[in-house]
Formats: structure tokens, C-alpha cells, sequence
């Protein structure tokens, strides 16, 4: 079962932010922040052309929404491929994969999104967060299954997911043949666009493959090609990134 819950009205910087009783997690949008156009708002996007001084300042206010400094948050450099960093630590560099894992509490883990899905997972019970950005290729090349069956290796039992803001398939024209083959491994995300040409949902697509592993998952509602309160790549083209944010906290007991 999914539960769906919508953005909330005001123009704050999060699309959506919840306190579990060990686990932090929240999707960021535009809302407020140091970038300019064709950036502009709270872009933490560090390969996207962006001032570095700019994405700096905002990466500082993403993670001071975790409770953390800009230190503690890892980001990922992103491939579209299914490969998970495990992580005790702050790495020296950043990952080249699309998923995180830790058992580490404080270390916050982060993944950026512009029409892809980020999904932030965790088990509050053995401590164990994950966070995957899962685009088109991710979705086809398992990088849902491989997040999970790391978490699981590190202990993970009750896993639950948070799927954040994406494209939605109707905004999402893909050519005939990648739909096609793109639905012959996960049917799920069949769609067609607006205009009535073959479309890919990427979010459904996710949403069952976390259903078919025994994962509930919450869905934040959100298009990113429609919601000028996100970064859209296949909207703006030149544009920055939001983020999937997800931290273990220190167990106070």
C-alpha cells in the first residue's frame, strides 16, 4: 500500500520533511535560497554550472535542516547505474554510484534529483538509511533492489521507502523504443504522455519495485516539468538540483 501525501502550500524550502523516532528525512524544492537564475532558489547542485559559493550556502541550510553541519552530509557523484556506496564515514571524495547506505548515526546521506526519483529508505528499528536516485536507467538497471538488498545486508528488517517528487509520466515523451523496452522489465511504469505518444512513469515504476521486495513506501506528490516550485532538467534544461536528505539520528536513550 501507498500512502500519498501532497506539497504543502506554504513556499518554504521543503517539498516535504518527516521526524521518525531515530530517522530524519525530507525532499527539498526551490524554495528560498542563495542561487541566481537559471538557478535560482535553494540549488544544491555542485556540477550544474551553479556559483560554488552559492550551492555551498545552500548545501549549509539543507543540512542544518537535518540537524547537521554541511560536513556531515555526503553526496553522490551520480551515473545513472545501480552501484551503492556502504558508508561508516565521511568519504574523501564523492561516491561515483546512485545509492548510499549507512548504520552510522549523524551521517547524513543526500541524493539530487531534476526530473528523477530520489527515495530515501530506512529501518529505524537496526538503524540502518539508505537514498537512491533512480532516473530512467536506474529504474531499468535495479538500482531499487540493489539499495535494498544493501540495507539488508547491514542488518535491515523493516524497511520502509519515501519516493519524492518526479516527471510524471505524462510529461515524460520518450521514443517508442525505449519505452518499450523500458516496460518489458518493469510494466509498471507503462504511460502514455499528454499529447498521446508512448511515456515512461518512472515514480510508478519505483513504487512497484519497492512493493514487489515487501517495501511500503509514502509518495510526496509533485511533477517536476509542472511545478515551477522544483528543478526540471526536461523543462529548463539549465537548471539546478533538488535533493532526497536522510539522516540517522543519535540515539538519545
Amino acid at each position: 500500500m501507498v500512502e500519498v501525501i501532497p506539497q504543502p502550500d506554504d513556499a518554504g524550502p521543503f517539498a516535504w520533511s518527516a521526524n521518525g523516532p531515530r530517522v530524519t528525512r525530507c525532499f527539498t524544492r526551490r524554495g528560498t535560497g542563495a542561487s541566481r537564475a537559471p538557478y535560482a532558489g535553494l540549488n544544491l547542485g555542485s556540477r550544474v554550472e551553479d556559483n560554488p559559493a552559492a550551492v555551498a550556502r545552500n548545501r549549509a541550510t539543507a543540512a542544518a535542516a537535518l540537524g547537521l553541519g554541511e560536513e556531515r552530509v555526503v553526496y553522490l557523484h551520480q551515473v545513472h547505474g545501480a552501484d551503492v556506496a556502504v558508508l561508516d564515514s565521511v568519504p574523501d571524495r564523492e561516491p561515483v554510484a546512485d545509492a548510499l547506505v549507512t548504520t552510522t548515526p549523524g551521517l547524513g546521506l543526500a541524493v539530487l534529483a531534476a526530473d528523477c526519483v530520489p527515495v530515501l529508505l530506512a529501518d529505524e528499528i537496526t538503524g540502518v538509511i539508505g537514498a537512491a536516485h533512480v532516473g530512467r536507467p536506474g529504474l531499468v538497471a535495479g538500482t531499487v533492489a540493489a539499495v535494498v538488498a544493501a540495507m539488508r545486508a547491514c542488518g535491515a528488517t523493516a524497511i520502509d521507502a519515501a519516493v519524492g517528487p518526479a516527471v510524471c509520466g505524462a510529461c515524460y515523451e520518450v521514443p517508442q523504443q525505449m519505452h518499450d523496452e523500458v516496460v518489458a522489465l518493469v510494466p509498471e511504469a507503462d504511460a502514455v504522455s499528454a499529447t498521446g505518444t508512448p511515456a515512461v512513469d518512472i515514480a510508478r515504476g519505483v513504487l512497484a519495485q519497492l512493493r514487489a521486495l515487501g517495501v511500503p513506501a509514502t509518495q510526496v506528490l509533485g511533477c517536476t516539468r509542472e511545478s515551477d516550485d522544483l528543478y526540471s532538467y526536461r523543462r529548463d534544461g539549465r537548471t539546478g538540483r533538488h535533493a532526497g536528505l536522510i539522516v540517522l539520528r543519535f540515539n538519545s536513550s
